[in-house]
């Protein structure tokens, strides 16, 4: 059994911290997932860079909630973005890795938007 609390039950962060957090972080993995499998077919290459950009800040959104950074509200908007343009372009598609990506992100982007005052 591990000692380590998991980031997401940490007492520093409000319940809607916890839940973009962890919302933040299945999306990271949704879209890893998403864009690999999104290479190997013909076509995808916007649904590919959208994926790539949510991992990135959806990351980058949960090491600032994490930390409490004064610009996790910011960053909060911006996620929120970037994760409805990337679930409108995986809504496009029939296959099930982009459904599952896209059912992610309109949570993680609701997520976010509740962080924004």
């Amino acid at each position: 059994m591990s000692s380590v609390e998991p980031l997401a039950d940490a007492d520093h962060l409000s319940e809607r911290e916890r839940e973009c957090l962890e919302l933040c972080q299945q999306a990271t993995e949704v879209c890893e997932w998403c864009a690999d499998e999104c290479t190997r077919i013909d076509g995808m290459t916007d649904c590919v860079r959208l994926c790539r950009d949510v991992s990135d800040i959806a990351a980058l959104h949960a090491k600032f909630l994490a930390r409490g950074s004064d610009h996790r509200e910011a960053l909060a908007g911006l996620c929120a973005t970037v994760c409805q343009d990337c679930a409108e372009e995986c809504e496009n598609h029939e296959y099930d890795h982009c459904r599952t990506c896209a059912d992610v992100l309109r949570e993680c982007a609701e997520a976010c938007e509740s962080m924004v005052k």
